[in-house]
């Protein structure tokens, strides 16, 4: 209670209002609840409870606690939030992942953590070097388990799985809820009860939104007008594919904006430096890739930057959450050229609002009467349809999925 004071927390979030209680009560749980909702104190703060009051169980034999997720920045954000949240226990954690040396993270392992934050592979790694036990999981929790199905985990999952005690507590995160979700949560959670806060087709309302319609051409300009016209404070740029967000870098720097670029392709250690040097305010803007971005939590962030539209409607969503945290005021402005027109109306759609325009800026395209919002109209089935046109229509998904 005293780290959760120092830390500056009041009032329970809806999630934390409602996962802490269930989970006191050693229930396993299907929760969905969008980014920025306060997940991790959801999940954490009762499994540190129940650590804290838990029987010593003679000799270690490795971590108590075994929390997943997908990239290695959501990992090392998770175990800076718990580190908080131990602070002035004796519980231990530690964070391990790969990209890094992992001679240093056995050396952390040898310390006997009880709670355990990992991305799937570098798990696995460990466990195969024998410097790792999961026979002593008591608790084991998957964040953004839908995030970690789309980047092809479920394999490793299942292992993992087989590896940790049957008689354990399971909490499953998840943003969405597709199918493949479901059939995971049901192969291993017992009798869970469901949770479900901010479904994913809501925005959060402290985000004020709008969409600047322009030439493709002209969205490097615009960037950088954007940032000159604003008031100081970071800025989260969300590009559709590494190359591009490495571009953007390149461009900004030529006008005199300092940025850099986080994606596949950095190392740990570049996209490691590169978010301190966000967060401490010494580079304007940050250019991140979906997976990338997944993670990033700074304090205040102002402005998210959409410089390419999503083609799934549900990126838009995730994306925006960067800012607007924990009751804070944000901004998400987004991009639009006349290709991006259709992603643009599957994400009002989903949201179930229309986007403002802004049409006062120096990069306005003459063909604005092209961008009005058109819901799509059923399509009478055809009895014979081309392959060669299916083909196109799924090519830039297939372009989007490769990218990132």
């Amino acid at each position: 209670m005293e780290a959760l004071e120092t830390a500056g927390y009041e009032t329970p979030t809806p999630i934390q209002e409602q996962a802490i209680p269930t989970i006191l009560q050693r229930h396993d749980i299907l929760a969905c609840a969008q980014t920025g909702t306060g997940k991790t104190a959801a999940f954490s703060l009762p499994i540190i409870e129940q650590l804290l009051t838990k029987k010593n169980e003679g000799p270690y034999r490795g971590p108590k606690a075994l929390i997943l997720a997908p990239t290695r920045e959501l990992a090392i954000q998770i175990g800076e939030n718990i580190a908080v949240y131990i602070s002035k226990t004796h519980l231990r954690q530690t964070v391990v992942f790969g990209g890094v040396s992992v001679m240093n993270q056995i050396s952390e392992l040898r310390k006997r953590p009880e709670i355990l934050v990992a991305t799937p592979g570098r798990l696995l790694d460990l466990i195969n070097q024998r410097a790792l036990s999961l026979q002593s999981v008591h608790f084991l929790v998957l964040d953004e388990a839908d995030r970690m199905l789309d980047m092809g985990f479920i394999k490793d999952i299942q292992r993992v799985i087989a590896m940790v005690p049957a008689d354990r507590q399971t909490l499953l995160f998840s943003a969405t809820m597709p199918t493949a979700i479901e059939k995971l949560a049901s192969a291993i959670l017992r009798n869970p009860k469901h949770i479900a806060v901010a479904p994913v087709s809501s925005t959060v309302e402290t985000i004020t939104q709008a969409v600047y319609p322009v030439a493709k051409p002209d969205k490097i300009d615009l960037l950088a007008y954007l940032v000159h016209q604003g008031e100081g404070g970071n800025v989260l740029v969300f590009s559709r594919t590494k190359h591009g967000a490495d571009k953007i870098v390149r461009k900004l720097r030529k006008v005199g904006i300092s940025a850099e670029a986080i994606h596949g392709n950095k190392s740990q250690q570049a996209r490691q430096k590169a978010l301190k040097a966000f967060k401490a305010g010494t580079i304007t803007v940050l250019v991140a890739t979906d997976i990338a971005a997944r993670g990033i939590d700074i304090d205040r962030l102002q402005l998210v930057i959409n410089y390419d539209l999503p083609n799934e409607p549900e990126t838009y969503v995730h994306r925006i959450g960067r800012t607007g945290r924990a009751g804070e005021l944000g901004t998400a402005f987004s991009f639009c050229d006349v290709e991006e027109r259709e992603y643009l109306w599957d994400i009002c759609k989903l949201i179930k609002q229309q986007l403002p325009m802004v049409t006062n800026h120096p990069y306005v395209p003459e063909n604005l009467a092209e961008y009005e919002y058109k819901p799509k109209q059923a399509q009478p089935a055809s009895a014979n349809p081309s392959k060669k046109r299916s083909k196109k229509r799924n090519r830039p998904q297939q372009r989007y999925r490769a990218a990132i």
